[in-house]
């Protein structure tokens, strides 16, 4: 099964007339954007909302604030961004929500084995505290999609093996990092049956990401050819026209 959603959700206020909209739309998917901070703060609010996204059958995730670092030689930044996805959990919790969706850190003048560790620790630890609350939405490292940044396909596929958190396969941020999507390394490399998958146009330059644009329909067909028929797959559209491509994605599999 494909379902297909946008990133972004609105504000509490909205958030159940727009996944309304959404399923009106045949979208089958949602990812929360905590971009600056976890804004739904009652757990009333997040059980309403999950109960009518499951009620509608769309399938909410979240995505952390973009100001997470797990590798710093400031240890009070670490533990701010350790506390930070776990207040993420908490309120994925609330809605059912599959996964957290977190960019894990920066090299930060330290070699790529020392971020790896540092980054592989940390997950660990917050993954502890989280089964202690009984938190049940999961950690999800996104392939990230500038070269000065941790989250190559290899680190992000070592980090789920070694620490079995989920993960979050960005194919823009792929292509803008590698030159190529590698959708045949990726779906060897990841075998789980859940795939959660972010996808849009992108800018990229010698360093990497730049900047995410519309869709091109020509890539999106490309994508849909090369995933595998029997996974369970949800693709989160990052573009400024997120529910735009995302009706797009459904067209072209309807």
């Amino acid at each position: 099964m494909i379902r297909f959603g946008p990133a972004g959700l609105g504000g509490v206020k909205e958030a159940l007339s727009n996944l309304e909209k959404y399923h009106q739309l045949g979208l089958k998917a949602c990812e929360i954007a905590f971009t600056y901070g976890v804004y739904i703060k009652r757990k009333e609010d997040g059980i309403k909302i999950g109960k009518r996204a499951k009620e509608l059958g769309i399938q909410l995730s979240i995505h952390a604030p973009y100001y997470i670092n797990l590798n710093s030689s400031d240890r009070i930044k670490i533990e701010q961004s350790k506390k930070r996805l776990l207040n993420c959990l908490e309120a994925g919790t609330w809605m059912n929500a599959d996964v957290v969706v977190f960019h894990p850190g920066f090299y930060s003048k330290m070699d790529k084995t020392e971020t790896y560790e540092n980054i592989k620790r940390a997950i660990l630890d917050i993954e502890k505290e989280a089964k202690k609350k009984h938190y049940t939405a999961k950690l999800a490292p996104e392939t990230t999609g500038k070269i000065n940044v941790f989250g190559s396909l290899d680190e992000t596929a070592k980090l789920v093996k070694e620490t079995k958190c989920r993960f979050c396969i960005d194919f823009a941020h792929i292509l803008a990092r590698e030159r190529d999507y590698k959708f045949k390394e990726v779906f060897e490399k990841f075998k789980d049956k859940k795939f959660h998958i972010h996808f849009s146009g992108i800018n990229y330059g010698a360093k990497g990401e730049l900047s995410h644009k519309k869709t091109p329909k020509s890539e999106l067909k490309r994508l849909l050819q090369n995933v595998p028929k029997n996974r369970d797959i949800v693709i989160i559209n990052e573009s400024p026209s997120p529910v735009n491509d995302s009706v797009m994605g459904l067209k072209m599999i309807r």
